[in-house]
């Protein structure tokens, strides 16, 4: 099996050595270099290609923010795990409307910090339904009404049965949860979602789910129940 190819990005050394020294104990992943700011992360991962950059939120130069945004902008763009000490921080709602795969607090477990990069390597968000409740919350209260607006013109390109699909993606399911709940096999879900993605040029699952909230999807469906 290839190992994992990860980049460490955080100003503190001592963080720094104590996740490298974690990572650099599992047999399924490489450290492949690390960052002390933002700013050095484009040519290290130019160089280094990883397959998921873990990147720290506040850093003395370029933040974690600016650096996630100039990675995922890029065509063949790492997975970016952010660390942050906050569940809902206004910039890890940012970091995540910019393409993050999710985000992991620095005093997680060792294990679910290497489970949380296992998973963004195999293409799956690091949100748990709780923390993405909370997250949802903590966006649709600071959404300006413009920003349910453009949400809800955007969610307009999606027809009925994607639409229910981005609504379950909001809710935190899986792909095998999805299928069972609306009846429809798991190798459908993901075409769904892949059509989603596409049409509404995004990045993964973790921007469906923001999306939906922003456009208030999230509140029908209760209000529906």
């Amino acid at each position: 099996m290839t190992a994992i190819r990860l980049l460490l990005v955080d100003d503190d050394p001592l963080v720094r050595a104590g996740l490298s020294l974690m990572m650099g104990g599992a047999g399924d992943i490489e450290i492949v270099g690390e960052a002390a700011d933002g700013g050095e992360v484009e040519a290290l991962v130019d160089r280094t290609r990883p397959d998921v950059v873990l990147m720290d939120i506040r850093m003395p130069t370029v933040d974690g923010l600016t650096a996630t945004e100039l990675l995922r902008a890029r065509k063949d763009a790492p997975q970016v795990v952010v660390l942050t000490t906050f569940h809902a921080d206004e910039q890890v709602l940012r970091a995540l409307r910019a393409g993050a795969a999710g985000f992991v607090l620095k005093d997680t477990p060792p294990a679910e910090i290497l489970a949380a990069v296992r998973r963004v390597a195999a293409g799956d968000p690091v949100l748990s339904p709780t923390v993405t409740r909370q997250l949802m919350r903590h966006a649709v209260g600071t959404a300006a009404d413009t920003r349910r607006a453009r949400a809800r013109e955007r969610m307009g390109a999606l027809n009925d049965r994607e639409r229910e699909v981005a609504v379950a993606v909001g809710r935190g399911l899986s792909n095998a949860e999805i299928a069972t709940g609306l009846f429809m096999s798991v190798a459908t879900v993901k075409t769904h979602v892949s059509r989603i993605l596409a049409k509404l040029d995004l990045n993964n699952r973790v921007q469906i789910a923001l999306l939906a909230y922003d456009a208030g999807l999230l509140e029908e469906e209760q209000e529906g129940h």
